[in-house]
């Protein structure tokens, strides 16, 4: 394997079918320290903007073009300049996790600059819990009992362009949980900024948006305000997924494509050893894909709601791959996951790489 090779982005075609177990990280070794976190130069053609991190898992970016950053088993927000300096903001005691729970997702209110409001998605030992928190302070839990476990725990939180903030969850080892729409495991969830079932939802007073899914990790948003999500298979195929409110994504029912017409088909799939497909950025209507398992940034073509082909890039060249977020200045920042306990770390490990499209 020459996923540390000093190169330039890579492409290549769409790998061949194999099984892998669909999770992101199973419960390991606990990994070394980690060095300091802090800028550094270029990795071939991508730059390394910033090295020394442990496990980072999600990213958001704010108002003055910086971002906050968690680590999924310090706890600790991080923010990051745009030149790639690293400062600790706080940690969180309320984190209580192990195996793929901890500190997980992170958004920025869209009124920062008048509320401050962040968002963060946690672990809190018998449940995942969604709270904001102005920087430096407590969190306010907002959602609490996400069903929580060693494995599938979701994370993923974003604003769309309505306002609303969502999030993806997994089903916590439970598959019956995802079936159930009166069980926030296995969802897209979609609240208020304070947290309450949003106008619209298409169950009453609920949370509930979509159901039916194992383990959503990756949302975003296209031009027209669609919104996509990653999903995780269990050991045959893993999917992208254009999410429609009320609708049955089919878990654990069907996994990757079938014939029945209750569920909505995935876009994309994948062979599980291919994708693990974490974060997911959108940007001049590309979908790319923070792929874990497959080590690979994937790219899909987006054409009015529908997904073209993909391709691959940074094949095995920098490890896993936990998420991808669009800078305010258009460049991609890509978060390696070497760290996080099932991962082949370098020394510089876990790193934000930059790359410009």
């Amino acid at each position: 394997m020459q996923r540390r090779r000093v190169a330039a982005v890579a492409a290549a075609a769409v790998g061949a079918v194999s099984v892998l177990a669909g999770c992101d990280a199973d419960p390991g070794t606990e990994p070394g320290a980690a060095p300091a976190p802090g800028p550094s130069g270029r990795v071939g053609g991508v730059q390394a903007l910033a090295t020394g991190l442990e496990a980072p898992w999600g990213l958001a970016f704010l108002p003055d073009g910086g971002a906050l950053l968690t680590e999924r088993d310090s706890a600790r927000i991080l923010r990051v300049t745009p030149a790639g300096a690293v400062t600790e903001v706080q940690r969180l005691a309320e984190v209580d996790g192990d195996g793929e729970g901890g500190l997980l997702g992170i958004a920025v209110s869209p009124t920062y600059r008048t509320d401050n409001w962040v968002y963060v998605y946690y672990t809190a030992g018998s449940d995942n819990r969604i709270a904001r928190l102005h920087l430096g302070s407590p969190p306010e839990p907002l959602v609490t009992g996400i069903p929580a476990a060693g494995i599938h725990n979701g994370g993923r939180i974003a604003f769309g362009p309505d306002g609303m903030l969502y999030a993806g969850t997994g089903d916590a080892a439970g598959s019956d949980r995802s079936q159930d729409v009166g069980n926030l495991g296995g969802k897209v969830l979609r609240m208020t900024p304070d947290g309450r079932p949003a106008p619209g939802n298409p169950f009453p007073d609920s949370l509930v948006y979509s159901y039916g899914h194992r383990n959503v990790q990756g949302l975003a948003w296209d031009s027209a305000g669609r919104l996509w999500a990653s999903e995780f298979g269990q050991n045959r195929f893993d999917e992208i997924n254009l999410i429609v409110a009320g609708r049955n994504y089919g878990w654990p029912e069907v996994e990757g494509r079938s014939d029945r017409a209750e569920f909505v088909q995935p876009q994309v799939t994948w062979s599980t050893s291919d994708a693990s497909p974490s974060g997911v950025a959108i940007l001049d209507e590309r979908l790319y894909v923070a792929a874990l398992g497959g080590e690979r940034l994937w790219r899909v073509p987006l054409d009015g709601g529908r997904a073209g082909a993909p391709s691959a890039l940074m094949v095995e060249e920098y490890g896993r791959l936990r998420h991808v977020a669009v800078a305010p200045d258009g460049s991609l920042w890509v978060l390696t996951s070497n760290r996080d306990g099932r991962g082949d770390p370098a020394a510089d490990d876990d790193r934000i790489l930059r790359l410009t499209p």
